[in-house]
């Protein structure tokens, strides 16, 4: 069963990776240096279990890198080879011990949540998109501090999960996958439900992160098609966090990171609450352009 989601999941890879650079290279999009550096730095943290998607969102906002509708593509797409590579470093070296069931059914329904989120978020407009980023930030931030506090869930030894608990679970993916899209990671949340549900967690991360691939393969295609994400902070991204990622597994292993997540719960709030003020001040634009619009009659 392992094998039947690593050889789609090579094939996924492969076809992302032709379609990304097929796309850079039609747009002549050349790497940002800083995204080359954020890549690097996030995905090297990624994968040592601190997460990616708040940092970036929250360094997108602080430096102003990238419009706010277009931080959950850009970050979706830019994390892409990075979680690609992780999936199949953790799949090798954990799948085999998780219930396929469980791995096979939350990684399809991840992937199946992210097609339906890539054009939603697209058609959502501004402020609502600020808001949902925010709320993630607030959340993720609430996730780093209870890790450290060592509060968070501590789970089981269990490799997999009774019927009912296992279609929670798939059900629970597949709007996981839909949030990825708006720049909600699904890291935090697929480990604090499986290890309430009594799972080991270290057998979380190959359904953490097969479910991820998956969805920033196909989700991803459809953010590149769209076209509405900054190309050029997605090469820099995907070419700087892919070496950070193999650093990171198999040279530097594990180290201590509770310092660095208190500082990265600093610079996340702030940028979620310059996200809500911006969200709040969208809405109310909004609200005041369609009360001037003429009623015809």
């Amino acid at each position: 069963m392992l094998i039947a989601l690593l050889v789609p999941l090579g094939l996924a890879s492969l076809a992302f990776t032709i379609i990304l650079f097929r796309a850079a290279i039609a747009q002549r999009a050349v790497p940002k240096p800083e995204g080359l550096v954020l890549g690097a730095v996030t995905n090297f943290f990624d994968t040592l279990g601190i997460g990616s998607f708040a940092p970036t969102a929250a360094w997108f906002k602080f430096r102003k890198l990238v419009p706010d509708r277009l931080i959950p593509p850009t970050m979706l797409v830019g994390h892409s080879l990075p979680t690609l590579a992780e999936a199949i470093i953790f799949l090798l070296l954990l799948g085999v011990m998780v219930d396929p069931v469980l791995l096979v059914g939350c990684a399809i329904a991840t992937l199946m949540g992210g097609l339906l989120g890539a054009p939603l978020v697209a058609r959502t407009r501004v402020w609502v998109i600020q808001l949902v980023v925010a709320i993630a930030l607030v959340l993720a931030a609430a996730t780093y501090a209870l890790t450290n506090l060592h509060m968070m869930p501590g789970g089981g030894t269990a490799s997999g999960l009774p019927l009912t608990l296992t279609v929670i679970a798939i059900i629970a993916n597949f709007i996981f996958g839909i949030l990825l899209n708006f720049g909600v990671g699904n890291y935090a949340p697929t480990l604090v439900m499986l290890s309430l549900m009594g799972m080991d967690p270290r057998l979380c991360f190959p359904i953490m992160a097969a479910g991820a691939s998956l969805t920033v393969a196909g989700a991803g295609a459809r953010h590149i098609a769209l076209g509405q994400i900054d190309l050029r902070m997605v090469m820099g991204m995907a070419l700087g966090g892919l070496p950070a990622v193999f650093i990171a597994a198999f040279i530097v292993k594990s180290m201590p990171i509770e310092l660095l997540r208190w500082l990265v719960i600093v610079v996340v709030l702030y940028a979620a609450a310059v996200m809500l003020r911006a969200a709040l001040a969208g809405r109310k634009a909004g609200s005041s352009r369609a009360q001037q619009v003429p009623v015809a009659g």
